[in-house]
């Protein structure tokens, strides 16, 4: 009977036991959640104390506020729409007062490259009243008007601001001469007659059938000319083509020279000049390779 109820008195003590084992420690639930507070406070300690951290969200901050803030709008006389309509009404204002007004007009006019041309000659072919405004000055028209002057090669009219208009005019140079029953004509390079005057010094008479503008013998006679060196062609007296293909020209002393044609011109230049050292009256150089001297 004791026994038994001793048995009986331990069996229910062991489960006690063992729950006891199974639960845990006295402190141990607090222990571990004191443990979870620390943990998490460092992480906010260590969090609050990073200069990075607390940086780098003060900027997101900023950011967030200056997103937030609209930005200001342009004064409406700013916009480009009102600037380019503006800038339009200027140009064509600053065109209507220098189209209608004589506030840039003529009041000068300045002539460059005349030295036989008299510049009121000039000023006068011109045609360019003073007081006009110099917006409605036709500079082609003026420029053809001074042109036809016939000792005129070329003109160029120009509009200088405020209130000039500016001539430059390049002059016809005689090259040769042509004798007439008129008196004496003068051509120019170009082979144009362009005026009846004593020649000048150093310039040669000119001999063709048809002397003149637009004349192959005549074209072909002072080109020839133009192909001569300083040395040989001041002694030029006289250029003679009877055709374009038989040009002699005659010096100051009465020598001839037969030059042909206007082939190979530069050769002939160079081949003369050594050739007149030698005695004779009639240098040929028709065939600069086989000159001859007669």
């Amino acid at each position: 009977m004791t026994r038994e109820r001793r048995g009986r008195s331990e069996r229910p003590d062991r489960p006690v036991r063992r729950d006891a084992a199974r639960s845990p420690r006295p402190g141990a639930s607090g222990a571990r959640a004191t443990a979870g507070e620390g943990t998490s406070a460092r992480r906010r300690s260590a969090t609050a104390t990073d200069p990075g951290t607390r940086r780098t969200r003060e900027s997101a901050s900023a950011a967030r506020k200056s997103a937030a803030v609209q930005a200001p709008r342009r004064p409406w006389y700013r916009r480009p729409a009102v600037m380019g309509a503006v800038g339009v009404v200027v140009v064509v204002a600053l065109g209507l007062v220098a189209w209608f007004t004589p506030l840039l007009s003529v009041r000068q006019t300045d002539v460059a490259g005349a030295t036989s041309i008299s510049e009121e000659q000039i000023r006068q072919a011109l045609a360019v009243p003073q007081g006009q405004p110099l917006l409605r000055v036709d500079t082609e028209g003026a420029a053809l008007r001074v042109a036809a002057i016939p000792k005129v090669a070329s003109a160029r009219v120009q509009r200088v601001y405020p209130s000039t208009i500016r001539v430059t005019v390049t002059e016809r140079v005689p090259v040769v001469f042509v004798d007439s029953p008129g008196g004496t004509h003068l051509l120019d390079v170009e082979a144009v007659d362009y005026e009846i005057a004593p020649p000048p010094p150093g310039v040669p008479r000119l001999v063709t059938e048809k002397p003149g503008w637009g004349d192959p013998s005549t074209e072909a006679a002072i080109e020839v000319l133009e192909s001569m060196p300083p040395q040989l062609r001041g002694q030029v007296g006289q250029v003679g083509a009877k055709s374009i293909s038989d040009i002699a020209v005659t010096l100051l002393d009465g020598r001839v020279v037969v030059w042909g044609g206007t082939e190979k011109s530069e050769r002939k230049a160079a081949v003369t000049l050594p050739l007149l050292t030698q005695p004779g009256q009639t240098y040929d150089v028709s065939s600069p390779d086989l000159p001859t001297v007669r």
